[in-house]
């Protein structure tokens, strides 16, 4: 493969993975302006579950959501490298968007399940667990529409040479 395909699909990772954190930031954003949660009490705690000694910090929810944006841009990275190859050349646009919203919902699991009750327990009651995972659903839905919509003909030339057809 050469050098600018393989910068282009970074380039689209990273920004399925952006959108994937915007659209989860937009979500509680809503979430947050019609109901009693502070949204940036959850940016606070976003900051809390990495760099607890932060979290009193007046930039604490600045840096809730720069935290949250490089976690999601990893996480795009992650789908991109593995998931989006396996499914992508063998799958219709249907079936990829319901893995990329399975694969979140999943991720959702993990997070509120395991890692942050172990990390930040009051994260995890911070909102309704219907309310996070929609959230997640969401980043999925937005990471998903980004690679299935940017540069198609790019993207399954990528994933087909990248498998191995």
């Amino acid at each position: 493969m050469r050098r600018n395909d393989r910068v282009g699909i970074w380039k689209l990772a990273l920004l399925a993975g952006l959108a994937g954190g915007l659209a989860e930031v937009l979500w509680v954003t809503l979430y947050s302006s019609t109901t009693a949660t502070s949204g940036i009490a959850v940016a606070r705690q976003v900051t809390a579950s990495v760099w607890p000694a932060a979290t009193e910090w007046g930039s604490a929810p600045a840096l809730g959501i720069a935290i949250h944006l490089l976690l999601s841009i990893a996480l795009g990275i992650a789908f991109a490298a593995t998931i989006w190859r396996l499914t992508a050349p063998r799958f219709g646009a249907a079936a990829f968007m319901a893995t990329a919203a399975a694969s979140l919902a999943l991720v959702w699991a993990i997070n509120f399940f395991v890692v942050l009750p172990a990390l930040n327990p009051a994260f995890v009651t911070l909102l309704p667990y219907g309310v996070t995972l929609a959230s997640k659903v969401l980043f999925g839905i937005a990471m998903g529409s980004v690679l299935l919509n940017s540069s198609p003909r790019r993207a399954l030339r990528y994933t087909m040479r990248s498998s191995g057809s």
